[in-house]
């Protein structure tokens, strides 16, 4: 069996440690990218929106959605690091889907808004991953400001899901169905 010496093993955990923290920093360089593109993605959503309730909650989200950039890019500077974006796959896929359902559906009709709410969950659920994620890597590592800002932004993606539901249930569904 291999045995370590002194100085090996006082920097395993470091090394351990500086690895997983760019680990971390490089998944904060994803949702950086994913955040920025839904930015951009949102307006072209609340415009395909039939109804108002789906409209403003897009709006509103666009708003929150800058906030997070923000919150982000302080983040990155309580980890010492430049915020710099990284191109996310999975959000580039949920964003290119639904524009995707906004070409496949009528103008007009609540079809195209219950996919249009399916498109914005999807998106919202995969942010509630990532920064549940995030979240808890933060604690782990020790880094109590940038897991207090990461879990306001998750809070509100939570909230935007909920908000989302409840358009879809109390108007878009129902219409759709009918169409």
């Amino acid at each position: 069996m291999e045995t370590k010496s002194k100085n090996q093993k006082e920097t395993a955990p470091q090394m351990e440690n500086r690895k997983f923290r760019e680990f971390f920093v490089d998944q904060l360089k994803d949702i950086y990218w994913a955040e920025q593109a839904l930015y951009k993605a949102l307006p072209k959503m609340m415009k395909a929106a039939t109804s108002k309730k789906l409209a403003s909650a897009f709006e509103k989200h666009t708003k929150e959605t800058e906030g997070q950039i923000r919150m982000l890019e302080q983040v990155f500077e309580l980890m010492g690091e430049k915020a710099k974006a990284k191109k996310c796959e999975a959000m580039d896929g949920l964003i290119k889907e639904a524009e995707a359902i906004i070409e496949d559906t009528d103008k007009d009709s609540y079809t195209r808004d219950a996919g249009l709410v399916l498109a914005g969950q999807k998106t919202e659920h995969y942010e509630i991953a990532s920064y549940g994620t995030l979240v808890e890597f933060a604690k782990q590592m020790g880094e109590t400001k940038v897991a207090e800002l990461l879990q306001k932004i998750l809070d509100q993606e939570k909230n935007t899901d909920i908000s989302l539901t409840m358009v879809a249930e109390g108007q878009v569904n129902e219409e759709a169905v009918k169409e």
